[in-house]
């Protein structure tokens, strides 16, 4: 009986998540309503507000969502990388890249950014950073995967250039949300020839 109840409340919380993430998608963040929400995942308003206080609580959540999947989805690429340093990086952050929009809109990554910024000590930002965290762990993992493979130099101290790379993609991610006309092509053209300097300095 447990198990069955925890999968309804899955169920409910992705019919909520993933409206949610339409909703703002199409109408802008600012003119959705909870209740436009609860009705687009055919629940109560009541229910939508006992799993999500705020739009901000959905807004943080499809942000996780996002982070949490494509974390997944890299895992794969840090256990087998391509046997080459740009490729491999270049693979990693495309990955991320391509993702970053499934579930989220450019608006509503400003959203999340400027949330976690306004206010540090909020569980938004502390939980925004958490996922930062994440991410700059994963490409911390594949650089020790390519020392492994003595397709990166074995001085580097993998922690630091994982939160160097991280950095770098990350700025770029937030040149690309902040330009409604910058394509994903763009971005990834632009990272490419910064993946291959940083891989270049990497290289064993």
């Amino acid at each position: 009986m447990t198990g069955l109840r925890e999968r309804q409340k899955a169920n409910r919380t992705g019919r909520i998540l993933r409206s949610a993430s339409d909703l703002f998608r199409a109408q802008g963040y600012d003119a959705v309503r909870i209740e436009d929400i609860a009705a687009a995942a055919e629940v109560s308003a009541g229910t939508c507000y006992n799993y999500f206080s705020t739009k901000g609580d959905l807004l943080l959540a499809i942000v996780s969502m996002e982070v949490e999947e494509v974390v997944d989805a890299g895992r794969a690429l840090v256990t087998n990388p391509p046997a080459s340093t740009a490729k491999a990086l270049g693979s990693l952050i495309r990955l991320y890249y391509d993702h970053s929009l499934h579930y989220l809109s450019k608006e509503m990554w400003r959203k999340a950014m400027a949330f976690s910024i306004e206010a540090p000590g909020t569980p938004f930002s502390q939980r925004y950073t958490e996922l930062d965290a994440m991410l700059a762990a994963q490409v911390s993992d594949l650089i020790a995967a390519l020392q492994t493979r003595s397709l990166a130099r074995p001085d580097l101290d993998p922690a630091v250039m994982g939160q160097i790379v991280f950095n770098t993609l990350n700025q770029m991610f937030i040149e690309f949300v902040k330009a409604d006309a910058m394509t994903l092509d763009d971005l990834h053209r632009a990272s490419d020839k910064q993946t291959e300097s940083l891989a270049a300095l990497m290289r064993a």
